[in-house]
């Protein structure tokens, strides 16, 4: 059963203000410690919250941390997301987007893809600019 604490209201109200973000457990602690909340708190919340489908946890290929994105809000739903390499930006595809990929995707192959758990890696364009200097 899975009740709501005050740590775990205070955690998905910053999910939901920052839902094209995402964050390590370091950053969320960084900004939420002065909320009172422990590290040992966003650990056992973003489990809750993963296990409740409220966020989805990613680990980007060769990375050593997990990063935790909203996913509880209606806009985000249904959508591919796409996530930067480098500073870890996340955003979702817009509806037509997502919608021409999972087509293509079932035409072409005969698989569905869940948008939900589907992210595309690769650099945004602010890092991108760094890169080609």
């Amino acid at each position: 059963m899975t009740y709501k604490t005050k740590q775990r209201e205070l955690m998905l109200a910053f999910f939901e203000s920052h839902h094209h973000d995402s964050f390590s457990v370091e950053q969320l602690y960084e900004q939420l410690k002065g909320e009172g909340i422990s590290l040992s708190s966003i650990y056992r919340n973003l489990n809750e919250l993963e296990k409740d489908g409220s966020v989805h946890k990613v680990v980007p290929q060769g990375a050593r941390e997990a990063y935790y994105q909203f996913v509880g809000c209606e806009h985000c739903r249904g959508h591919i997301h796409v996530q930067c390499i480098e500073c870890g930006k996340t955003v979702h595809l817009p509806d037509q987007a997502t919608s021409e990929i999972a087509k293509q995707t079932k035409d072409s192959l005969g698989f569905e893809l869940d948008p939900t758990s589907t992210v595309f890696y690769g650099l945004c364009k602010e890092c991108s600019a760094h890169h080609s200097r």
